[in-house]
């Protein structure tokens, strides 16, 4: 006996979560061999105690806040589990990072070189944590703060890197974009980060301001992307890291438009996590920051994410609103699929496509709006049925934009899931059944943690409505067979 009163709260959470105590000691001594705390050794009887009232040694109180995050899909603090905040967070925590460029340069490096280091040993992700509420929102508020006037520092080598050399960079940055968007995250991110560690390397040196300019700008989309594939498959808290670390890269470039992508994206983040309000803080804050400086197809994207954190708010007026938005602002003289064969470059570091867009938003096509807005409506509809067919009308039209191209796999595999949710909504069973059977088809060619998730859950609620349709049964029994063991 402790001597101490019962840890409620965390016998509450640990109660919800499913597991026994047998699986959350072995998961605890799982993630703290990936940290390298080889000392941990925690079994049923420990895991007994901690119910019991026992405060767990450290590093034991951080992993079960992760574990939990994890398991629930939203962010669980150490006073929600009944523990202690620990004295001093680690250094590797936390987002409010200094806006000083050589800094910026010195974190992205380290942090880069952590990543392939700990891949190379094996280890999945690092100690970070997930952050949340104010102590995301407010560091990211300082992003619109002006820059200081780069000068050359005495002691630093001469820029290594010719114009012509920078061409090839960004060149090889739409090239594993192009990858990502095909095969998933998981299949060449380490190659991503690897790049990215080469160019922060590049950006100890002293370059004329134009340069300069174009390496840190290569250096944010490349930390962008490098988190992007880091939240498909599932590593949350390296995949903030990183999205933090590219605004900082992005401000220094002087490219608030790529700022606002990268909030849009930790806003998409915000809404995976169940943080809507977050989501909509980061997106706002996108959209003031990058007022007058974006293209009509940034804004639209913009609005689109919009749309998505007010469908997760239960707002309808304000989805609906700007759901009108993004399609308004969406450029009717692209049709998709066109900016890939017309994309170039202007050999200034502009980087653009013929109208005048970024490389980088290329991806935001107008299947990539109707599947954005149909999810919007989707999300609604939990609240709103009546909603249900425009949703289904919007998706569908993505599936078929996407159907012919293989250049956006997961974005096609996403939407299909997409419809097999709508027609569960719907009360379609055998309509989503045949959806569910183009998912699993679509999920055996990606590396994505997101797309074999999605695929998971919506056969489990389909199979959890209707055990006794054949059809359903054959198909739960597919995609289990197809997705690789649960966590």
């Amino acid at each position: 006996m402790t001597g101490k009163p019962p840890n409620e709260l965390l016998n509450s959470w640990f109660q919800r979560s499913g597991w026994s105590k047998g699986e959350l000691a072995r998961l605890v001594n799982k993630r703290a061999r990936q940290l390298g705390a080889a000392h941990v050794s925690t079994d049923t009887s420990r895991v007994r105690r901690w119910l019991d009232g026992e405060h767990p040694r450290d590093p034991a109180p951080r992993i079960l806040v992760e574990l939990f995050s994890e398991r629930f899909g939203t962010v669980i603090t150490h006073a929600e589990l009944g523990l202690r905040e620990p004295a001093a967070p680690p250094a590797t925590s936390g987002v409010d990072l200094p806006w000083a460029g050589r800094r910026s340069i010195e974190l992205l490096g380290d942090f880069a070189r952590s990543d392939l280091m700990l891949n190379r040993r094996g280890f999945l992700g690092t100690s970070l944590s997930l952050s949340a509420g104010p102590s995301l929102i407010e560091p990211m508020k300082r992003w619109l703060s002006p820059v200081p006037e780069q000068h050359s520092v005495n002691g630093r080598l001469p820029g290594r890197v010719t114009a012509e050399e920078m061409d090839r960079l960004e060149e090889t940055t739409r090239l594993f974009r192009g990858w990502d968007a095909q095969c998933g995250g998981g299949l060449r991110r380490m190659a991503v980060v690897g790049q990215l560690h080469e160019v922060t390397e590049l950006l100890r040196d002293n370059y004329a301001p134009a340069l300069s300019e174009r390496l840190f700008r290569t250096a944010a989309e490349l930390a962008l992307l490098a988190g992007w594939m880091a939240y498909d498959i599932g590593m949350q808290p390296s995949a903030q890291r990183y999205f933090v670390l590219a605004l900082h890269a992005a401000r220094e470039a002087g490219d608030t438009p790529l700022g606002a992508l990268v909030l849009a994206t930790m806003s998409r983040q915000m809404i995976h996590i169940n943080r809507p309000q977050d989501a909509l803080e980061l997106v706002h804050l996108a959209q003031y920051g990058s007022h007058g400086t974006t293209t009509a197809r940034v804004q639209s994207l913009l609005a689109a994410m919009e749309a998505r954190a007010y469908a997760n708010l239960g707002d309808s007026d304000n989805c609906r609103r700007a759901v009108a938005a993004a399609e308004d602002l969406f450029p009717g003289d692209f049709p998709a699929g066109q900016d890939r064969a017309e994309r170039g470059s202007n050999g200034a570091g502009g980087d653009r496509t013929r109208g005048g867009d970024p490389s980088w938003i290329a991806f935001f096509t107008e299947a990539e709006l109707y599947g954005e807005n149909g999810h919007s409506f989707r999300d609604l509809a939990y609240r709103y049925p009546q909603l249900t067919e425009q949703a289904a009308k919007n998706i569908d039209r993505a599936v078929e934009l996407l159907s012919a191209d293989d250049s956006y796999l997961r974005s096609r595999a996403l939407n299909v899931v997409g419809m097999a949710t709508v027609r569960l909504q719907q009360r379609e069973p055998e309509a989503a059944v045949a959806y569910l059977h183009g998912g699993a088809e679509l999920v055996q060619r990606l590396r994505s943690k997101r797309v074999e998730d999605r695929l998971r859950t919506t056969a489990g609620n389909l199979f959890a409505r209707y055990p006794d349709v054949r059809s359903v049964r054959e198909v739960h029994e597919r995609t289990l067979a197809v997705l690789p063991a649960a966590a």
